[in-house]
């Protein structure tokens, strides 16, 4: 999440010694770890004031155990433990895995819904669209229990093999042996312009708020070329596709911010950002300030439960001064954020435990902070991952366009809306939840 702007000094000890005292090897698993983990959430955590006045850190098994049990439920089910290098990889895109999503259709049929053209996945040819009939030899069935799925895929790491067999929009069927590695993924996973009679209209779908590694300011790359080519084809309307995103950097969410607000409200508040009542002699505000040459009065979103987090920021701080459409159905629910805090204790820094709990609450420029129950689609309609990108078959792009073309979404759009009971984002916790694919 966003960087707090401080500079800290670096103290530099020499000692007269022949041979240096030996580290002691790192224990990220003790009761040390825990107490440390304690004290910082005192300090830091938004709702600092509802945790426990004492805990026992001998009595649990695990640092994700410890961090759980004193969390404030239910409001926070975000906040979540890692280490330092994945936090740092994760929010500049680098990856380890297969790289792909899934969703359901209506009949509960398992699709591709995207794959990073980088990944193992990409790189083999995998395509949206494709149905997945069986992992590692077994039908989907052999993975459920209950409303829950769990495909066995193994953890993150480079080396592990999977094997999937698809059936193809043609109805040929294929099957593929894959093995994890890591990667660079990207975040824009499809662009297009649409024209209708007198109108432009483009087609954004992102997938994640990732910054480009090594640039400074933090920003991406991506987002830039992706407007400069929406500015060069003088598009007059805008959907923002955002039903698998995630979340990721509050830098690049205000950065897609400033391309897409309107001139006439360029050095206007944005968003606050309020920490607990110790620290609140960091909260800060987010002035827009314009980038580019997009002139727009609304934009379209098309949303899921899959939409949170950076994904809820752009939205929530938009909506003061634009008109906007969400489109799909009700967005994940996290009007708060987190910054990591290892930095601030040098036990977890020397175990490399990375602490990202929730730190602060995000509100707009009319105070709007609570959607913990996200935001409701204006019109809910249907996904369908059977289709590729920008395929007007697809459900949520062609009510979309038909909105932009006529002022409403059809019933016959609308009237047959399937909410899963199970998608991707609940297959994942954590920094991984943020950023889900598998």
């Amino acid at each position: 999440m966003k960087n707090l702007k401080w500079v800290f000094g670096l103290l530099v000890l020499s000692f007269w010694a022949c041979d240096p005292p030996e580290e002691p090897a790192p224990q990220p698993q003790s009761n040390v770890v825990r107490e440390a983990i304690f004290s910082t959430m005192k300090e830091w955590y938004f709702w600092n004031m509802e945790l426990p006045a004492n805990v026992n850190t001998g009595a649990y098994t695990s640092n994700e155990e410890f961090l759980d049990a004193i969390i404030f439920k239910p409001l926070d089910r975000f906040s979540y433990l890692t280490t330092q290098e994945a936090f740092q990889n994760a929010f500049v895109g680098r990856n380890a895995g297969h790289g792909f999503g899934f969703g359901f259709d209506a009949e509960e049929r398992l699709y591709l819904t995207f794959v990073f053209e980088e990944a193992p996945a990409g790189k083999d040819g995998w395509q949206r669209g494709w149905e997945i009939i069986e992992i590692n030899g077994k039908p989907l069935s052999d993975y459920k229990s209950g409303n829950i799925y769990d495909f066995q895929l193994g953890p993150p790491d480079p080396g592990i093999t999977n094997t999937f067999t698809f059936r193809l929009p043609d109805g040929s069927v294929t099957t593929r042996t894959n093995t994890k590695a890591e990667y660079q993924s990207n975040s824009v996973l499809h662009q297009q312009v649409f024209e209708l009679q007198d109108k432009k209209v483009g087609y954004w779908v992102y997938q994640s708020f990732k910054a480009t590694p090594d640039v400074t300011p933090i920003q991406s790359r991506e987002v830039e070329n992706s407007m400069k080519y929406f500015m060069e084809q003088g598009i007059s309307e805008l959907i923002v596709d955002l039903r698998y995103n995630g979340g990721g950097s509050v830098d690049v969410a205000e950065q897609i911010n400033n391309y897409l607000i309107n001139p006439g409200n360029s050095d206007r508040l944005m968003y606050t950002n309020k920490l607990n009542n110790a620290k609140s002699n960091f909260n800060t505000s987010e002035i827009f300030k314009k980038l580019g040459t997009l002139n727009l009065n609304r934009i379209i979103f098309i949303t899921s439960r899959g939409t949170a987090s950076a994904s809820e920021l752009v939205i929530n701080a938009l909506d003061p001064y634009m008109d906007l459409v969400l489109i799909g159905d009700n967005t994940f629910g996290k009007p708060v954020g987190s910054f990591p805090l290892a930095r601030f204790n040098q036990v977890l820094q020397e175990n490399d435990v990375e602490l990202v709990p929730i730190t602060f609450a995000i509100a707009n420029s009319q105070g709007k902070a609570e959607y913990f129950d996200g935001f409701p689609a204006d019109f809910s309609v249907s996904d369908s991952p059977q289709f590729q990108w920008g395929d007007t078959r697809d459900l949520r792009l062609a009510a979309a366009l038909q909105y932009i073309q006529e002022g409403t979404v059809s019933s016959r759009l609308r009237q047959e809306f399937y909410r899963p009971t199970w998608e991707m984002i609940d297959a994942f916790k954590g920094l991984q939840q943020e950023f889900p694919a598998f």
